[in-house]
């Protein structure tokens, strides 16, 4: 059975390939994160594809401008039907309480549900030679949970941030508040251009309420077996 804590990354270039995958996968996954390798490259109807299919989508293209167009870009989107959209949450307060009212407004006029708002905190492929790199002096957990914070009173659902500082945000910001947490890593898999990783049972120990989870499965001689391996695991953890 789906968990639909798993969000499946579907980094493609083509409807094609997620197809193939998506046809693979069957059941065993009910959510699939599209990103800007494939959004840019397939257009929305990766999205109406995946919503024939009867899945949950995590649109993930991190807008960051200025507040007005955040939100009339996220209004646009949100016509397409995805559950999760996302902001930068370095994009500052005004932009997200901005971004959060102009989707529930519009979300109430047409009678139809909010997609959750996420904001991106700290990218989990930057380490801290990079943050050091950015003119940062303080570390980069003690600013994902600034950042987590912020988002909160912005008036969004969660945030995007790495498994390592997700028990700082679920502490901060309460039972309810969304943490997806991209870099999960099975025990054994390649590491590739992710910094801050955890095991999925850790992530979702540490306070994660949704994984994102894509080359170990994409990568895997039996995707499907791969995403029911991680499924048991991350069922062990209630």
């Amino acid at each position: 059975m789906a968990d639909n804590r798993l969000i499946v990354a579907l980094d493609f270039h083509t409807l094609e390939d997620v197809k193939t995958l998506v046809e693979e996968l069957g059941d065993s996954v009910s959510y699939y994160k599209v990103g800007m390798e494939l959004f840019y490259s397939a257009g929305p109807q990766v999205i109406t594809y995946l919503k024939e299919k009867n899945k949950n989508i995590f649109l993930d293209l991190k807008l960051h401008d200025i507040p007005n167009t955040v939100g009339e870009g996220l209004c646009s989107l949100m016509r397409l039907g995805a559950d999760i959209v996302n902001v930068h949450a370095s994009g500052g307060f005004t932009m997200m309480k901005t971004a959060a009212e102009k989707l529930h407004a519009l979300a109430e006029k047409q009678g139809v549900p909010c997609p959750k708002i996420i904001a991106v905190t700290i990218l989990t492929s930057i380490n801290e030679e990079d943050w050091a790199g950015l003119g940062m002096e303080c570390e980069i957990r003690h600013q994902v949970v600034r950042l987590a914070k912020l988002t909160k009173e912005a008036g969004l659902d969660g945030v995007v941030a790495s498994p390592q500082e997700a028990s700082a945000i679920r502490e901060a910001c309460g039972p309810d508040f969304m943490i997806v947490t991209p870099g999960a890593r099975p025990a054994g898999a390649a590491i590739n251009d992710q910094s801050r990783i955890a095991t999925p049972a850790s992530a979702l120990t540490n306070g994660a309420s949704h994984l994102v989870v894509g080359r170990p499965i994409r990568a895997a001689e039996d995707p499907k077996a791969e995403a029911l391996a991680i499924i048991k695991e991350m069922e062990s953890v209630k």
